[in-house]
């Protein structure tokens, strides 16, 4: 048998066995796929961090980010069950939940428009108005056209008083080669300082100040059944948590996700982590249905979509 000291030797023993098997490194980490809406860049930076920072480790996460294939795939793949999250479009998100996808708003990463049309500070368009006549390119047919329709109407043009041309996505080479004398759906983080390193100055006409509703560029989407996994919660904690560091400590951010990956450390990505970061959305949590109500109704005024359904129907606040 064993003796007093024996018995308290073996006891403490055990509770420390029993402290280590439940400490948070023990416990193994949920794993949570994210699709991406396209390849990693400064957009993502609070996901990066919170990856880096070891935010989303602390709540039991291992999260893994991909690039898709295609930028149309994430939402329906996250539909049909396949993926945890995608990164989409608030925009498109009513399109999609319109079309009968079941996919629900649960958090907001880029808490503002980042869309523009974008000319050349010394071409020949000074005003939407000298738009008339003119080239107009673009990359994605239908919600484009809506927000260009809808910037065009106050100056009394519509799109038969332009020539559109599908360029794909190159905004900016179609600018300066002069393929087109504007482009729409350029991103202001982006295109703009694309210009600037290529030695060009551009000209944004930010699409909320020209008759467009403010939206949220980029969010997270689940599925509608999956909206109880307690996954999602630990994911908006951990990018809270990223946004707060991000805005305390820029320059630390920045070298973190210029580190994460090779190939992110270039002028570009610094450039537009610069104009990101205030943009970013610093309680992902939070949801304004007014936003997504006026923007929906937005959508139904230029036939996009013919009717919207409630908003609690496609959104989500989780605790």
């Amino acid at each position: 048998m064993l003796g007093t000291n024996s018995w308290a030797r073996f006891a403490a023993a055990l509770l420390l066995g029993l402290a280590a098997a439940l400490s948070p490194q023990a416990v193994r980490a949920e794993k949570l796929t994210i699709l991406l809406d396209w390849f990693l860049n400064p957009d993502h930076g609070p996901l990066v961090v919170a990856i880096e920072k070891g935010y989303f480790a602390a709540d039991g996460l291992e999260v893994d980010l991909i690039e898709p294939a295609d930028p149309n795939d994430p939402p329906k793949l996250v539909a049909a069950g396949r993926a945890d999250v995608a990164i989409t479009y608030q925009p498109q998100l009513h399109m999609q939940v319109a079309a009968g996808l079941p996919l629900a708003r649960i958090g907001t990463l880029v808490a503002t428009p980042l869309n523009t049309l974008l000319v050349l500070d010394d071409g020949p368009i000074d005003s939407i108005a000298d738009l008339k006549g003119r080239t107009v390119g673009f990359s994605i047919g239908g919600f484009e056209d809506a927000l260009l329709r809808a910037m065009l109407a106050p100056h009394g043009l519509t799109l038969d008083d332009l020539k559109l041309v599908n360029v794909n996505f190159s905004l900016s080479p179609a600018l300066l080669s002069g393929q087109a004398d504007a482009v729409i759906g350029a991103y202001r983080n982006f295109e703009l300082n694309q210009l600037a390193i290529e030695g060009h100055k551009g000209r944004a006409f930010y699409v909320e100040e020209e008759g467009v509703p403010p939206y949220d560029e980029l969010i997270l989407v689940a599925a509608t059944d999956k909206l109880d996994d307690p996954r999602l919660g630990k994911l908006l904690h951990g990018l809270e948590r990223a946004v707060q560091f991000m805005v305390n400590h820029p320059d630390e951010s920045w070298a973190l996700f210029a580190a994460h990956r090779k190939g992110l450390d270039d002028e570009l990505n610094r450039r537009a982590w610069a104009d990101t970061l205030p943009r970013f959305a610093l309680r992902p949590a939070a949801l304004d249905r007014g936003r997504y109500e006026r923007f929906a109704e937005f959508l139904i005024r230029q036939e996009v979509i013919e009717s919207a359904p409630p908003v609690e129907s496609y959104t989500a606040v989780l605790r």
